[in-house]
């Protein structure tokens, strides 16, 4: 897809990321896979490239870029390995980015510059056990105790939590529905424990582990922006995180046709190529024109974050199509490969595994078209 869009920026940052994930990331990533094992020291390696604080501020050590790069950077970690983009996604979109939009000076000093370097990595810590879309509804408790406060409750899905250092978590300290739920800075603890990792049916290479308090002990400072204002800055992390996801699904059709096509063109059958045949080349140009619309949708909407525009409804509308974008993508590689596609050797099914998260996470595809419906009919839809 043509790059005019892009400034020269723009194209540096994408170029960088495209040549680390190819060097680091793509080699490895089948045995790591196989492996379910999280590439820790190949993340920390991002830090000083920039990658894993692509829009936090060079005075914090960051790369002081926009979400548009960041978008671009998750892409082409995706293209390479999904999984690790997660990882990715959830430093830069959902830990620092609502330090960035809630966090005081202090908090912002001291936690900021460790993301960057990948000394320490981040989780947020929302969805709960019977708590998923309708985040109003959660249970985890904060209390006001000796002056600061006390945690107890549970949480689930929480990507990066095996080996996370800070959790971004979100508490009710009030009453019920929105206004009683805040925000807070947690680290691991007497009272904080870190449960199992979710057998899952992609993402291997990504943690996601239940997290269980019971009293655990918070200072005054813990609490990240105003009381009650928790689910606010919560819905307001998602909208730039969908951002990041539609451009994680980018990076996933492009790696499943990537594949179709090189197939395509070395299988023998009949005669000759399959690529010769209409129906192997009508799926494919039927994916390459939507994934040219999916990083369209994707663009626009980081284009209206970087403005300061409103971007909720451009990015659910981003996420629902590139999320659909990647799992035909996934599904057109895997019948493209035939048996080969069915087979745990080839990376199609790995592709097609993958690609079904991004119709979930951050916000299913039903609250997408929930949240662009709302934006189209107003309280009429309510």
């Amino acid at each position: 897809m043509s790059t005019s869009l892009l400034t020269d920026t723009h194209r540096d940052v994408q170029a960088l990321a495209r040549e680390f994930a190819q060097a680091e990331i793509a080699p490895h990533a089948a045995a790591w896979n196989a492996e379910h094992a999280v590439p820790i020291e190949v993340l920390r390696k991002m830090g000083p490239l920039g990658l894993l604080a692509v829009i936090v501020p060079e005075e914090f050590g960051g790369a002081g870029l926009d979400a548009t790069s960041l978008a671009l950077v998750v892409e082409e970690i995706a293209r390479a390995d999904a999984g690790t983009s997660t990882a990715v996604a959830v430093q830069n979109g959902l830990v620092a980015a609502p330090l960035l939009r809630a966090g005081s000076p202090a908090q912002q000093a001291a936690w900021l510059p460790r993301l960057a370097t990948g000394e320490i990595f981040g989780a947020y810590a929302l969805t709960e056990p019977d708590v998923g879309s309708d985040t109003a509804a959660l249970r985890t408790s904060a209390t006001e105790r000796d002056g600061g406060w006390s945690i107890s409750g549970a949480k689930q899905w929480i990507t990066n939590g095996g080996f996370a250092e800070l959790y971004v978590v979100f508490a009710r300290t009030g009453g019920p529905g929105a206004k009683g739920v805040s925000a807070f800075l947690t680290e691991r603890g007497p009272g904080f424990e870190v449960g199992r990792e979710i057998p899952k049916m992609g993402l291997h290479t990504s943690s996601t582990v239940e997290l269980s308090f019971d009293g655990l002990q918070l200072t005054p400072d813990a609490l990240l922006g105003t009381p009650g204002e928790g689910l606010r800055l919560a819905l307001a992390t998602l909208d730039g995180g969908r951002i990041t996801i539609a451009a994680q699904a980018c990076g996933i059709a492009q790696a499943a046709l990537d594949l179709a096509i090189e197939y395509a063109g070395s299988r023998i059958a009949f005669g000759g190529p399959i690529a010769r045949f209409q129906g192997i080349q009508f799926p494919l140009a039927d994916v390459a024109a939507k994934l040219d619309a999916a990083r369209l949708l994707t663009r626009h909407a980081a284009a209206l974050r970087d403005a300061g525009e409103p971007h909720g409804m451009a990015g659910a509308k981003a996420k629902l199509f590139a999320s659909a974008v990647a799992v035909e993508a996934a599904d057109m590689a895997v019948q493209t490969l035939g048996g080969y596609g069915y087979s745990a050797e080839f990376p199609a099914e790995r592709y097609y595994r993958d690609a079904k998260i991004t119709e979930i996470y951050e916000g299913t595809s039903q609250i997408q078209r929930l949240v662009i419906a709302r934006g189209l009919l107003g309280d009429s839809a309510r």
